[in-house]
């Protein structure tokens, strides 16, 4: 068998948890993350075409969209690359969701429950813990305002070794971070949809079509974070230039203080002599 592929792209997690043929994988994941005091009995997955052009597009987003029988609206998105974004990032993606919901006098009372979850692969919030919740609050009483709006902020990276694994979501996590560890291999032995799961996740990874598909998504995801890399290298180094320009003009300040002449400046700062100038003037 070849190695597993991983299931933290976002082209394999939503053939797995956006699955119509496997919708108890994702009922039991937003059972683990939500922990409602009615347990998610289904969902109706949404948006759960997969065409070429959405998996080439450095721009598309391939979450997974769902509506449960709790009557809430949920929308599940995975990352594996900081791109400084993400608390305004989901803010917005919340509100188009919650703003989609009504047509032109409808009634606000139709006005559904809406979830964001966002699970990413690197550290992000200043919080210790692996999985943050946000509502709205009075800022004085940390009186509830609404539970209309809740938004999830799972950071792998922060879950611990030696986590509770019964703790469902916790499993879930082990099971993102390394479906072929001994912990996965032994939560499979006794989560139904642990199993169901890599049993999937195998399928993938045997099947030459999704292989392709994977290794065109990877590339595409790759491309966009080299340019991310790229744009903020030269952010540094805008601003490294910056600084010692800054440092430089100081110096000459402090020379022209002294008296000596603007040839002399210009020499030892580096400056040109009409910057030079400007400042003596």
């Amino acid at each position: 068998m070849r190695g597993l592929l991983d299931p933290k792209m976002d082209f394999v997690f939503k053939n797995i948890f956006g699955s119509e043929k496997h919708p108890n994988i994702l009922i039991s994941f937003l059972n683990a993350t939500l922990k409602p005091k009615d347990l998610i009995t289904e969902v109706e997955i949404k948006n759960t075409d997969l065409n070429k052009g959405y998996i080439e597009d450095k721009f598309s987003r391939l979450d997974v969209k769902a509506t449960t029988s709790n009557n809430e609206i949920i929308n599940i998105e995975i990352q594996l690359k900081n791109e400084y974004n993400m608390i305004k990032r989901s803010l917005y993606y919340w509100s188009k969701l919650y703003s989609e919901q009504l047509n032109e006098g409808e009634d606000y009372s139709l006005l559904k429950r809406t979830i964001c979850i966002n699970i990413l692969n690197f550290k992000y919030l200043k919080t210790r813990m692996f999985h943050s919740v946000y509502r709205m609050k009075e800022i004085h009483t940390n009186e509830e305002l609404s539970d209309i709006q809740e938004i999830h902020f799972i950071e792998i990276p922060k879950l611990e070794d030696g986590s509770d694994e019964k703790d469902m979501l916790v499993a879930w996590i082990e099971f993102l971070k390394n479906p072929e560890s001994e912990k996965v291999r032994s939560l499979e032995m006794s989560v139904d949809e642990i199993r169901e799961a890599k049993d999937e996740l195998i399928k993938m990874s045997n099947d030459d079509t999704q292989r392709e598909l994977y290794e065109m998504r990877a590339k595409t995801l790759r491309d966009k974070i080299s340019a991310l890399n790229e744009a903020e290298r030269k952010g540094i180094k805008k601003g490294r230039e910056e600084g010692e320009k800054n440092k430089a003009i100081e110096i000459a300040k402090s020379l022209i203080d002294l008296g000596l002449d603007k040839e002399a400046i210009a020499k030892s700062t580096g400056l040109d002599l009409w910057e030079v100038e400007k400042l003596m003037n």
